[in-house]
């Protein structure tokens, strides 16, 4: 039996696409949304060679309209109509 792949890589356009079937979208053109937090710490082995850092999760993911086509972008109407 085949084995099962641990990860499912997939384009911006192809995350947009499932998106918006997902939230029955038939309309616009629409792109991935990622909103990002900022944190910030001292990083290092001991107190001699401590340096600032910066951590950035992903805080939010989604749909956002774009009002022009782009590399970002999928028409809804094409790929989930009406």
């Amino acid at each position: 039996m085949p084995e099962t792949p641990q990860i499912y890589p997939f384009t911006y356009q192809e995350l947009a696409e499932i998106l918006i079937k997902h939230k029955n979208i038939h309309e616009g053109l629409w792109g991935i949304y990622v909103e990002f937090g900022i944190g910030a710490t001292n990083i290092g082995q001991g107190p001699n060679d401590m340096l600032p850092a910066a951590i950035v999760p992903i805080v939010k993911l989604g749909l956002q309209r774009f009002p022009e086509p782009n590399n970002l972008t999928v028409d809804a109407a094409k790929v989930n109509p009406a």
